[in-house]
């Protein structure tokens, strides 16, 4: 009788070791990209579904597109999907700055933090038949009136929207009188440029690539401290005479109210992918940097993140 129990607890306790492996093979996912098709959130969640189920950390990836006030309306979503540990956003530096330019209502400290997964120099780009050359160019127009010279770009308080603004201060124009236009998706962005309707246009290399390869575009400045990889052509704004560098991060982000097993199922699944063949191959498809930081060390980040951003924006006239 005794033996029988005993051998009855060993299965009981078998499998329940195993029922994470087993959920984890399960996996459903929905991922939220907080804006339209065809910028930088969609192009991660996108690449995210892609590797996840391709490496066979999960068995289904859903993406959904929720656009809006810099990501702030999705972000108001997720925060509604309160214990679904089924759900995930991705978010990041765009969203931080969005959070104060719309004072909005809800912010990242009420979400689940997962991970940061990519870094990407931005680059300042204007249609191939421009008269701007280089970034010199660009600067000398911005210094003699910021207002003239109109910017495309990600959604307001978004890293494009900072980097046009430090990019006035750096050429010595007032940053508080700069005339930036924020599109929802960076197909947007991109007619508004090759439309002639804006001056120069602001994104990661990856959403402009195929125009400007197609030569429709020129890259007068690219925003990290060396050229990049798969654009060794493109000068950095430093060689360009502006002194200036800005990394736009990304990260992926829950709803509240996960319990300790639902967050330790979705931040395995996303460290893995993260060390995944099929992820590293889409990072360097994508000339993004691989920027994985995970679990308390993610967590503290997401929190100075937010001070700094609010600083420069506050510095430049953004936020008051």
């Amino acid at each position: 009788m005794l033996s029988s129990i005993l051998k009855r607890g060993v299965l009981v306790a078998v499998a329940v070791a195993g029922l994470s492996t087993a959920a984890f093979a399960q996996l459903e996912l929905k991922i939220m990209a907080p804006a339209a098709p065809g910028g930088g959130w969609d192009g991660t969640a996108r690449s995210m579904q892609q590797a996840l189920t391709a490496s066979g950390i999960a068995k289904s990836v859903q993406v959904t597109n929720v656009t809006g006030a810099g990501g702030t309306i999705g972000l108001a979503q997720l925060i509604g999907a309160k214990g679904d540990g089924s759900q995930l956003m991705v978010n990041g530096f765009v969203m931080v700055g969005a959070i104060l330019l719309n004072k909005s209502p809800v912010n990242l400290s009420q979400v689940t933090p997962i991970a940061r997964l990519t870094a990407e120099a931005l680059v300042i780009v204007v249609p191939t038949d421009s008269p701007i050359k280089t970034a010199k160019d660009l600067a000398e127009r911005v210094k003699a009136d910021p207002a003239k010279v109109t910017w495309a770009g990600g959604s307001a308080g978004g890293a494009d929207h900072i980097l046009a603004a430090l990019f006035a201060e750096a050429a010595g124009g007032d940053p508080k009188k700069i005339n930036y236009i924020p599109f929802s998706g960076g197909g947007e962005a991109l007619a508004a440029m090759l439309g002639g309707r804006v001056t120069a246009g602001i994104s990661g290399y990856g959403e402009f690539e195929g125009q400007i390869k197609a030569g429709k575009l020129r890259v007068i400045g690219v925003s990290s401290s060396a050229r990049l990889a798969n654009a060794p052509d493109a000068p950095t704004l430093k060689e360009g005479g502006v002194n200036l560098e800005l990394m736009n991060w990304r990260s992926v982000v829950a709803p509240p109210g996960l319990s300790a097993d639902q967050t330790k199922v979705l931040s395995e699944a996303i460290g893995k992918l993260a060390k995944s063949k099929e992820w590293t191959e889409i990072l360097k498809a994508r000339g993004w940097d691989d920027a994985y930081l995970g679990g308390a060390d993610f967590d503290a980040f997401l929190k100075a993140e937010q001070v700094r951003v609010a600083k420069v924006m506050t510095d430049v006239g953004l936020v008051k």
